[in-house]
């Protein structure tokens, strides 16, 4: 298969070339504006039809069949979202606030990148696994809650020692933290895994995984036309407001280093590369492969957004929305997708002695 073909095929999509539109529009300064009540709903619409599909998908080939792919998506996303953190600290020199909050960006999902994934694989006649959205709904909350424990952790330690140093010394030396209380500096877990839990994204998605695995194939023929048939269209739609987003935010792109452009661009397609050799392995097929690598390559946008301000308000907003929705998301949608596709056709074509235990074969 050659990537550069596809690549080529994919930029020349709809959705790629709305997206441009988008980002062409707002460096012209054109007054393109989605109206806001669209750009809410288009999210909801999205989550719930991913949700439908993946429900009917379970409900054909049953819970057993998803369980180890879920277990191994959520333990490299843990382990994903640590690796992020150490890079960021110890090579980026970022603060343990902006390390975390970055990491766990990069090791939440994107359901907009995976909106557009599937719709990719439609596009090239190729169908992916549906029970893959339940695993999308379990690790959307999955990072950030790790992200906002560690960070919870590391200034409960900085408290306490000051607060240490207060009683030795009768005074706390400012180290570049800031004058924080102690009880404010945390967040609860509860309350983030609460929030993280009944999120609207969170509850669509799951609300409607239970809906299409209760109405099956026949209970959703009545709504085929709306949450099937428009549901390209409405990913266009969606893909105009993040292009207009993505290109009034190509101008702080400068502003994040070079390191974390190099960031942006390195950690997906290790993620997603691994990601599919997993999949692969797991007996998940070429579109379930592609599907799953972008899991694990995605960035989070929208819901990252919402929940770091409130968890980790000393992480900087521009650092992690800019990388994700400036450099990644577009990345991904016009190049990773095709690359990951390629290799999983090409390792779909080894036999398994060859492509698992190719230690042993002729190199």
């Amino acid at each position: 298969m050659d990537i550069l073909g596809l690549i080529q095929d994919n930029i020349l999509t709809p959705i790629v070339l709305f997206f441009i539109l988008g980002i062409v529009a707002a460096r012209i300064k054109s007054d393109l504006k989605i109206p806001e009540a669209i750009s809410e709903f288009l999210p909801i619409y999205l989550l719930a039809a991913i949700g439908l599909h993946g429900g009917i998908e379970m409900r054909k080939t049953g819970f057993e069949s998803m369980m180890i792919p879920m277990l191994v998506a959520i333990v490299l996303s843990l382990l994903m979202t640590l690796n992020h953190y150490q890079i960021l600290r110890r090579l980026g020199k970022f603060n343990v606030f902006d390390s975390y909050a970055l990491a766990s960006t990069y090791g939440a999902v994107g359901a907009v990148t995976f909106s557009v994934g599937l719709s990719f694989l439609k596009n090239q006649g190729i169908e992916s696994e549906g029970y893959i959205a339940a695993i999308l709904a379990v690790l959307e909350p999955l990072a950030f809650i790790l992200a906002i424990f560690m960070t919870n952790m590391v200034v409960s330690k900085q408290m306490l020692a000051k607060k240490q140093a207060f009683a030795k010394n009768a005074e706390i030396e400012n180290d570049g933290l800031g004058m924080l209380e102690i009880d404010s500096s945390k967040t609860k877990l509860f309350q983030v895994l609460r929030e993280s839990i009944t999120g609207k994204a969170v509850v669509i998605l799951i609300g409607s995984i239970i809906i299409g695995y209760t109405i099956g194939k026949e209970g959703f023929a009545p709504i085929k036309l709306l949450f099937e048939d428009l549901f390209v269209g409405a990913i266009v739609i969606f893909l105009i407001e993040m292009g207009i987003i993505a290109g009034h935010r190509l101008d702080d792109v400068k502003k994040v280093g070079v390191f974390l452009i190099g960031f942006s661009l390195a950690i997906p397609t290790l993620n997603g590369i691994i990601g599919v050799f997993v999949a692969t392995y797991l007996g998940l097929s070429v579109g379930g492969t592609v599907m799953f690598g972008l899991l694990l390559a995605s960035a989070s946008f929208i819901a990252a957004p919402a929940v770091l301000r409130t968890a980790i308000p000393q992480a900087k907003p521009s650092l992690y929305i800019t990388s994700a929705l400036g450099i990644t998301f577009p990345y991904n949608i016009i190049i990773l997708l095709p690359v990951m596709l390629t290799i999983s056709t090409i390792i779909h074509d080894w036999p398994a002695t060859d492509l698992f235990g190719y230690w042993s074969h002729d190199l």
